[in-house]
């Protein structure tokens, strides 16, 4: 049964038994608390957050009575921290991953069965709160369709252009051994 607690309990619920598992954020966030240390299995992919992100909420009021001038400035600021939060993560993680594998931390792919359970039962959700709540929907229905024209461009640009960089280097470690 999933709980929320407070983070600072995490590692010591984990560590009584009192829960099983814990979703962070990854590698790098996972190390610094210690998770490794009384979870000795990592699962991947992260499919309900497939990347770290940072936002922020203003007053639509406050908002319009800020000049266009800090307007600007603010969503500029944001963009800046969330592009350097991210940048940081995606420096750390990979060396942070090899650590966690060296002391002893397995890596599990979750089940396709699973993934694709939790998305049929998810987008069930999304439609029937889509169905019931018109606020809700008038934000779904575009962020699905630009989603889902994301996730084509990036199969197309970035997933092959992985693939191949992941065989490319892979094969090329296996080829040392």
């Amino acid at each position: 049964m999933p709980q929320q607690i407070p983070g600072g309990e995490v590692y010591a619920a984990l560590e009584r038994g009192t829960i099983d598992a814990v979703e962070w954020v990854g590698p790098y966030d996972d190390e610094k608390l210690g998770f490794h240390k009384v979870a000795k299995h990592y699962y991947f992919p992260g499919w309900w957050e497939g990347s770290a992100q940072l936002s922020i909420y203003v007053n639509q009021q406050e908002w319009e009575r800020l000049p266009p001038h800090y307007q600007a400035i603010l969503e500029d600021a944001c963009a800046h921290a969330h592009a350097q939060m991210q940048a940081r993560y995606d420096a750390r993680n990979p060396e942070v991953l090899r650590r966690l594998i060296e002391a002893g931390v397995l890596l599990h792919r979750f089940p396709t069965d699973m993934m694709e359970a939790a998305w049929r039962e998810t987008h069930a959700l999304y439609d029937e709160i889509a169905a019931k709540n018109p606020r809700f929907r008038k934000i779904y229905e575009p962020w699905r369709r630009f989603r889902d024209g994301q996730v084509a461009w990036f199969a197309t640009a970035e997933r092959s252009y992985d693939n191949f960089m992941a065989a490319a280097t892979l094969g090329r470690e296996a080829a040392k051994k």
